[in-house]
């Protein structure tokens, strides 16, 4: 790669991507939380960290040498794009010590164009991640300069979500060329695995390492599935 950012894109290539954010408004959403989970995930083997919000990210920075993937979320009355959807929000990223940005590239009604925020992104001396939901925008984006095309929307956008990752937009992608990351539903290292055999340059892995409420809840639901199975045996 002729990246200027090249390196970076190196210690993520064939790793892994926690990504530390917690449930919203949950015990665990402080900054000093989510920042010792980030030291955490990178003693236990994590090539990058993921991070929602500027004082999240203020707070985990200083802490840790490896590639950090920024993002803002945003609940917004009139569009349904959440992740970093405004100029200010690359801007506020990049000062906070981001070393990617992510932004929402799904070709929804958005407050502002992908290719602005991508131009942005680079002005800034950043690289730029894109969310997407399918081929069709993993290209487009791509086609805007995005080094990194995540599958991170996929099965987001409408409609049930689906049990499994999306293997075949990795495969595609990956036949490409583009440096995808795996994200969405890869909550087992069996899926993690199972990605980077797809073709992904990289596997991001959120709820299964840092939503204690999400994995607590699998359990729970498996122990009651259990209890209920032998009630209806004996009956």
């Amino acid at each position: 790669m002729n990246h200027p950012h090249s390196s970076i894109l190196d210690k993520l290539t064939h790793g892994f991507v926690s990504s530390c954010q917690p449930v919203d408004d949950g015990p665990m959403d402080r900054p000093s939380i989510v920042a010792s989970m980030a030291v955490a995930s990178i003693a236990g083997g994590a090539a990058g960290l993921r991070i929602e919000g500027i004082d999240n990210l203020k707070a985990v920075r200083p802490l840790v040498t490896a590639p950090i993937i920024g993002i803002v979320k945003r609940d917004l009355p009139d569009s349904d794009v959440r992740i970093t959807p405004f100029i200010e929000d690359v801007i506020a990223l990049k000062n906070a010590g981001a070393d990617i940005i992510a932004i929402d590239a799904t070709h929804r009604k958005r407050p502002t164009e992908i290719a602005v925020l991508i131009e942005k992104i680079h002005q800034l001396g950043c690289l730029a991640m894109a969310d997407c939901s399918n081929y069709d925008e993993g290209m487009a984006a791509y086609k805007l300069g995005a080094e990194i095309i995540g599958t991170t929307m996929s099965g987001y956008v409408s409609g049930a979500v689906p049990t499994e990752p999306d293997f075949p937009f990795i495969t595609r992608l990956s036949d490409l060329g583009c440096f995808v990351m795996a994200e969405g539903r890869f909550n087992s290292p069996e899926l993690a695995y199972q990605a980077i055999k797809a073709g992904a340059s990289c596997v991001t892995v959120g709820s299964a390492i840092t939503r204690i409420e999400h994995i607590c809840q699998w359990f729970d639901d498996a122990v009651r599935s259990a209890h209920n199975d032998k009630s209806e045996a004996i009956a």
